[in-house]
């Protein structure tokens, strides 16, 4: 049962209960989306890293605000495709956008209108069309108050944004206004989610990306976009401890040395490092088990796709 407000004006109405809907976090690679959804959320879901391009799946992360549940929808950054891949990433971004109840277009305070976003912004309208699009300029701190101020009436002026907010994922400036803005546009209902879920990836899969946001930050040539981790086998112990198997498909034996390292110190590393993001998540003990395998033609594979979260035929040229 809902209770009774008095409002300003004497009237008594019964107040609204829950609120709950997706918000769909779109813009260039690199953009800040991540870090913005791992912010919101209060935990990490997506990963971070200073390489473009590395969020390939459309993570949903789970927020409370009040009577308020708010599911982000983290999509991959929208770009210009070239490979297979590419192009199934993007339809996910426009996918992810389109099946929201509210859009928010995340730039770069200190990059301004880019290319990129001037893309973007032309097809916007259509892709987005019947859905509020919310403007958040990301890295206020990068630049100064007039500089931010001229960024914000360009971008209004090419797109009719319903709110702009200037934000700091990082230090989290912002954020807050931005979450509760969010919060009460939503539409009234039931929760989607359970409380206690922050994210509705499996857990396998979320393992995945951590390990994949590892090699990532490692490897600092071309090599990140052409290999893959999956979770092969997640066995719970009888202590409370999870088994955790994976397999990183390369392209080449080549690179399976790379991500092996000398005398293995590299995918060493990577376990040591993924292991412990896993065992801050799931609040308990994890054993992470990882081998390298050569796959040279994984990026035409459909189970490949299935298992990042993406359909195959998006990537279709």
């Amino acid at each position: 049962m809902g209770t009774e407000n008095t409002g300003s004006d004497g009237t008594t109405t019964e107040a609204t209960g829950t609120r709950a809907g997706f918000v769909a976090l779109i813009g260039e690679p690199n953009a800040g989306k991540s870090t913005l959804l791992n912010r919101m959320v209060g935990a990490k879901v997506s990963i971070v890293t200073h390489k473009v391009q590395t969020t390939r799946a459309r993570i949903r992360g789970v927020a409370i605000d009040g009577a308020a549940q708010i599911v982000f929808v983290d999509t991959p950054g929208l770009f210009r495709p070239r490979r297979r891949l590419d192009r199934a990433m993007v339809a996910a971004a426009w996918g992810g956008a389109a099946d929201a109840d509210i859009v928010v277009l995340l730039i770069e305070a200190h990059r301004g209108i880019t290319d990129g976003v001037a893309a973007i912004l032309d097809v916007l309208g259509e892709r987005a069309a019947g859905h509020p699009v919310a403007l958040a300029i990301n890295k206020i701190d990068r630049v100064q108050a007039a500089e931010l101020l001229k960024l914000t009436e360009d971008m209004n002026a090419r797109f009719d944004f319903v709110q702009t907010f200037m934000i700091s994922a990082e230090r989290g400036h912002g954020v807050d206004d931005l979450r509760g803005w969010l919060a009460d546009r939503l539409p009234e209902g039931p929760w989607l989610y359970p409380e206690d879920q922050i994210a509705d990836l499996p857990l396998r899969m979320i393992a995945a990306e951590m390990t994949r946001e590892k090699l990532t930050l490692r490897l600092h040539q071309e090599l990140p976009y052409q290999l893959t981790v999956e979770t092969e086998a997640w066995e719970e112990r009888k202590d409370g401890s999870a088994r955790v198997d994976q397999i990183v498909y390369v392209m080449r034996d080549g690179h399976k040395g790379i991500v092996l390292g000398h005398k293995g110190e590299t995918i060493k590393a990577v376990g040591q490092a993924a292991r412990a993001d896993m065992e801050e998540l799931l609040g308990r003990k994890v054993h992470l088990f990882l081998q390298v395998k050569v796959r040279p033609n994984w990026l035409e594979e459909a189970e490949r796709y299935s298992e990042i979260g993406l359909d195959f035929r998006d990537g279709d040229a």
